[in-house]
């Protein structure tokens, strides 16, 4: 496991920015008054390249899910700068940070989020329509995310007539059809049981793979986190370490993955 400053320490490089996809230098977040302070992010440094897909892990409290809504920019660091594919989004005025993250983020949450009176086609490419993109791409680009992740004989069919898992691979491909940036997926597998959610994975591990797409993903579940290729591990709002996972058998880097939660404390390992 490396430490807190190893990748950190990177900053300092002339990284092209192609290769380069997020730069987050001391990020600070506080809650309260000046009575009660609550100190959620306490100088996180990290960063991303582009292609990668790396889990953040961390006890109920650390700040992951703090981390994430700031990189998302649906909160606003006390401290700190973020870059997103050369972009400060913390210089950003609020009609820019909407537009950019409508048209360079995707977002993967727990609770599915598609709308109950469109179909799983039209949940998929409603973000391509607001573009304005012609009838024909949307179609062409829907069916192709569709068949990736196994939801093709969905497509018209409505939110509650289809499972858990479908409507989670629904998410993931509206997350992925604007060919974002950065995709930002928190606890994606938490209301799908355990095939569901492997299925979940093995397709974002293959969309990593194969499209290069750059994955954020927050969870408490190692069995989740296994499919990542580096982990950052998060204690009192600060990075506790690192591990990555190279080219280490999945079952292998699930056992790294337990042993530095045993050393982290508070790991809230549900394991499947």
């Amino acid at each position: 496991m490396r430490g807190e400053n190893q990748r950190a320490s990177e900053r300092g490089r002339n990284v092209p920015v192609a290769e380069r996809i997020l730069e987050v230098v001391d990020l600070t977040k506080q809650y309260g008054s000046r009575g009660s302070v609550t100190h959620a992010l306490r100088g996180i440094s990290m960063a991303v390249d582009r292609g990668e897909f790396v889990g953040v892990m961390g006890p109920s409290g650390s700040g992951k899910t703090t981390l994430l809504n700031v990189i998302s920019t649906i909160d606003s660091p006390s401290s700190g700068r973020v870059w997103i594919g050369g972009r400060e989004l913390t210089a950003l005025r609020r009609r820019e940070v909407a537009r950019f993250r409508r048209e360079r983020l995707g977002f993967i949450f727990q609770d599915f989020n598609l709308l109950d009176t469109l179909t799983l086609r039209e949940n998929i490419g409603l973000a391509l329509s607001i573009a304005w993109a012609p009838a024909g791409e949307i179609d062409r680009r829907v069916a192709e995310m569709a068949e990736r992740l196994g939801i093709a004989d969905a497509l018209d069919k409505f939110p509650y007539q289809v499972s858990g898992g479908q409507k989670q691979r629904a998410a993931a491909a509206r997350a992925l059809i604007t060919e974002p940036d950065l995709v930002l997926a928190d606890e994606p597998t938490g209301n799908l049981d355990s095939r569901a959610a492997r299925s979940l994975l093995e397709a974002l591990a293959e969309l990593n793979r194969d499209l290069q797409t750059t994955i954020i993903l927050v969870t408490h579940d190692p069995v989740a986190a296994s499919y990542c290729q580096r982990i950052l591990f998060i204690k009192d709002g600060r990075i506790f370490g690192e591990l990555v996972r190279g080219d280490s058998p999945r079952q292998r880097f699930f056992d790294r993955i337990l042993a530095v939660l045993a050393e982290l404390g508070g790991g809230e390992a549900d394991v499947r």
